[in-house]
This record gives structure tokens, sequence and C-alpha cells, in this order.
């Protein structure tokens, strides 16, 4: 989401820091919610003093101070010190660093995809089919995260390179509580069951959903979440997987369905506020703000978790606001799909440092700090939820745990010209009217002049 927010070049800003003499957020062995075992046995395990190792990722900011208050523990378990740079440029300096042989022992991707890449050039190291089995069997829809993680080396041999840490959730619907009460609506637990809300909210007066498709020059890109989501809800993964990679054509019958599916909710103007036409030229900043007016000017808003940046000042969420999982239908055996995205930690530069780093990741402590002063997620099974900052960040990680299938942005995976392009503008011409087939035989076309 981020990357589509930020589609100018921006100015590389570096900060680079560590906090080994810093004090612990919180002492081990003190406050019950945290796993102190598995501290105190990887701290027992590993003895690096003296050894120092370097991190190179794209967070900054409070992102960074909380990143590196998690490192904190690692450098007092191990001895290591640790010096991370962050730059709002990563995905450029990264491909600059280890072509120049001067890469990090770890690097931090946002994108899977520039990950693959330097994979294939032979800049990665291969995490083993240890850290590959143990991700299999410790994060929810394991195999969906080890596949994440799994890329072709130089010779063409896929190889486990990228340990997922920090998930986002995309797969969310926005209402008010008290709006929901009023009407005596009921949360939907499938996808028949949202269909037949969004109708009867339509039957007694009201508007179901506000849309917005606009993002200045990125406008388009939140329905491409839609259909992503709306992919995983009517085929399997492993077709969501081959339209990713384009071993099936965008104008295959399984996406244009998923077009369609959100073409029932998006060109209804009994469904939408302001009507179908107003979709797409509503900014998806403004979009939420119907769920708040009085009377209500819609019941739902659709967004990932980032989206209460935009709520009104003093919105409390679980309170003023809530939300709950995009639901899937119950009669097409697909489980509890989850679309969403997140950083993978690959080792760029070896180094015993670096590999008790990727260790350090397993344990549930390295997950749990970062959780407590919340902004991260994770789909680690060993964590306590109630480490979890507030009830918003707890119900998402609950979201995460119960997905039988992950899959990353599928236009983040795409080439730039597609899923930060034609895939755009294609869902705008469409929420206009143009036919969903010929919408995606015209994204096809832009994908083919590629090869």
């Amino acid at each position: 989401m981020l990357k589509k927010l930020m589609l100018g070049a921006a100015l590389a800003a570096l900060s680079v820091g560590s906090l080994q003499a810093a004090e612990l957020k919180f002492k081990p062995g003190e406050d019950a919610k945290f796993n102190w075992a598995s501290y105190e046995e990887f701290k027992k395990n590993v003895d690096l003093s003296g050894e120092s190792m370097t991190i190179s990722g794209p967070w900054l900011g409070v992102d960074k101070d909380l990143f590196m208050s998690v490192v904190a523990y690692f450098e007092e378990a191990t001895g290591v010190k640790v010096q991370y740079a962050g730059s709002d440029s990563f995905e450029q300096q990264i491909v600059i660093d280890t072509g120049a042989g001067s890469a990090p022992n770890v690097a931090v991707f946002p994108q899977p995809g520039l990950a693959a890449d330097l994979a294939s050039k032979g800049y990665l190291t291969p995490l083993g089919d240890e850290t590959r089995d143990w991700l299999a069997e410790n994060y929810a829809a394991g195999e969906s995260w080890v596949d994440l993680g799994s890329y072709q080396d130089k010779d063409g041999e896929s190889k486990f390179f990228a340990f997922p840490y920090k998930a986002d959730v995309k797969s969310l619907v926005w209402y008010i509580p008290e709006n929901f009460d009023d009407a005596g609506y009921e949360v939907p637990e499938t996808m028949e069951d949202l269909k037949a809300l969004t109708e009867q909210i339509v039957e007694d007066g009201g508007t179901p959903w506000c849309i917005g498709l606009g993002s200045g020059a990125a406008t388009g890109w939140p329905a491409t979440d839609w259909v992503e989501d709306l992919m995983l809800r009517t085929a399997s993964p492993t077709t969501y997987d081959k339209w990713v990679s384009n071993d099936i054509p965008f104008d295959d019958p399984a996406v244009v369905n998923a077009i369609e599916e959100f073409g029932w909710f998006a060109r209804n103007d009994d469904f939408v506020d302001g009507g179908a036409g107003a979709v797409a030229t509503t900014d998806f900043r403004d979009s939420p703000k119907g769920l708040f007016a009085s009377p209500p000017k819609c019941y739902m808003h659709k967004q990932a978790s980032f989206i209460p940046s935009f709520f009104p000042e003093g919105t409390q969420l679980g309170v003023d606001a809530d939300f709950f999982y995009f639901p899937a239908y119950s009669d097409k055996d697909l489980g509890t799909p989850v679309l969403g995205a997140g950083t993978m930690f690959a080792i760029t530069k070896d180094s015993k440092a670096a590999e008790a780093f990727i260790d350090f990741l397993k344990t549930p402590i390295a997950h749990e700090i970062w959780m407590a002063q919340s902004g991260l997620l994770t789909a680690f099974k060993g964590v306590n939820l109630d480490a979890y900052a507030n009830d918003s960040m707890h119900k998402q990680g609950e979201i995460l745990l119960n997905a039988t299938t992950f899959r990353f942005d599928a236009s983040d995976l795409m080439p730039g010209k597609i899923g930060a392009g034609s895939f755009w503008t294609g869902m705008v011409d469409y929420t206009g009217g143009k036919d969903a087939k010929e919408v995606a035989g015209e994204i096809q076309k832009s994908w083919d002049a590629l090869k």
C-alpha cells in the first residue's frame, strides 16, 4: 500500500541507529504476557559477543524506533552490535548495494518481487530447509508464507530465501457498531450473508457502501484490492498465483469473474454512496467519512488496516468504529483466505550474526515486543495474542491466525506497468461502465507488450 501512495521518486532519507546501550522496553521476566522463556532459551544458546552486523530496510521514524526496540533484545541476548540503516529509497539502494558488493548482512524487503529478483542474481543466501520447515509448521497458512519467501536462485532452482515478519491485513470491512445496532443488522459471516445485508440495507432505504478509488496519479488502486480479495474467494490460490505471474491471461474467465464480482458492489447506483458514477471520483481518504455522517451515508467501507488514519479525530476503534473480516463464500470450499502485505527478511551478506538474527525471529518475544507497542501483526501461532497493544490489533491478529490461505497484494507483485498502471486505469474504466472482459483484455495487451 505504501508503494501505491508514494508514486513519485522519493528523495533518499537515511537513518542509522543502534540501541546497543538503550534500556530494554520491557524488563525480562516481568509481565506475563511476554514469552520470556523463549528469550532466555535463545539467549542461552547463542553467544556472539564482539560480533557486529548491519541491517537495511524501509523503516524510518516510528517504525524504525519500534524495530530497534526489538533489535535491542537480540543485542542483549547475543552480544552482537547491530547497525540499522533505514531509507525511503530502500528499493533502489539495495539494488545498488548488492550489485556493488557492499550489501548489508540482512535486508528487509517490503516487496517479494524485489527479493526474488536479487535471489535470481545470486545476491541472497538461502535460509535452509530447517527454517523453511519451521515456518510451514509455526505460521498460520504456513505453506503460503513459505511460497512467498521461495524464489529461483541464479541456477533456476527454487529455494527458501526470505523470512516473513510484520504483516498487514487488507481483508477488512469497516462499520459503525451503533449504526448496525440501530438498524438491527448483524455482522455477516459469509459472502452470501454480506450480499444479503447489502440488499437488505437498500430495502430499508439506506445505502450499503462507501467506495472511493481516487488517489491522484494512483487513482484506481483501491479497486485492485477488491478484485484481489474476490479472486481469493472465487478461485483457488493456485489460480491466483498464475494470474499474478501471467501464467493465465488477465482476461481469463476466473479474473473476469472476480472483476464482475467487484462490479456487483461498485456498479449498482443503489449500493454506493453517490451512485456508481461517484466511485472513481471519490478520494479513498474521503470515502470512509460517509460512515460517520448523521444519518449515515453508508454502512460499510472495505479497506485495509491503515484506513483509521482518515477517520474523524478522536474516533475510538472498537467503540465508535470497528471492522469485520471480508467473508468467504460458504459454498465454494476455499477456506478463509486473507489478502495482505508485509515485509520479508533476507540475508544479503552471510555471517553468523545474520543467521542468528533469522533464528531470533523464530522466538515469540521477537514479535511480542513490537505487538505490545502497536503496529505489528504476525501469523506466528506461538505468540500470545494478549500481547497486542489494543483490541483492534488483537482482532486483526486473530484474522491472520484463522487464515487458511494468505496471499500478497497481487498488483504489488505484478510488473509496475501492470500492477501500478493498466490495472489501476482499467478498474477506473470498468467502474465507469466498460465491459469487464474488454477491460481485462486491454490490461493483458499491456502485459503482452512487455514480453
